[in-house]
């Protein structure tokens, strides 16, 4: 199997709640929405974000339990500087975030970010890591 990741979708208890967050507070435009159902924003080079209806999303797996929701997980979005950082984790929190760190010097490898937690729960890191780059061909660069 390549060493790829396509779509990373998560079980989402509010839909809607969703939406506004992503589409209205945040400004990304849906790849797909299908109301009630999920929703699809691209956030990279064939790589796509779902929020799927929790009730749909237990349907789909077939597995007989109640999907409890997402622990364990974050999502890190990494900008250009600090102020960046600290900028960032105050529009998310504008758009209904709720801050679990402001943003701060890391603890481990030499970052500096804030994590804040979406309307359903799912976490985010905003970093600054000067360590970090994507080179042109897309080859991530870590150090």
């Amino acid at each position: 199997m390549e060493q790829r990741l396509h779509f990373i979708t998560f079980a989402t208890l509010d839909l809607d709640r969703a939406r506004a967050f992503y589409k209205d507070g945040l400004g990304w435009d849906p790849l797909m929405d299908v109301p009630g159902e999920i929703i699809f924003f691209q956030v990279a080079p064939g790589q796509v974000l779902g929020l799927f209806d929790a009730d749909k999303f237990d349907q789909d797996l077939a597995s007989g339990t109640k999907t409890a929701g997402v622990s364990g997980v974050t999502l890190s979005h990494n900008v250009g500087s600090e102020a960046e950082v600290t900028r960032t984790i105050e529009k998310l929190a504008s758009a209904g975030a709720s801050v679990i760190k402001p943003a701060q010097a890391g603890a481990f490898g030499g970052i500096y970010h804030g994590h804040v937690k979406d309307p359903n729960g799912i976490v985010w890191e905003i970093a600054y890591n000067p360590g970090w780059r994507v080179d042109d061909d897309g080859t991530v660069a870590l150090g």
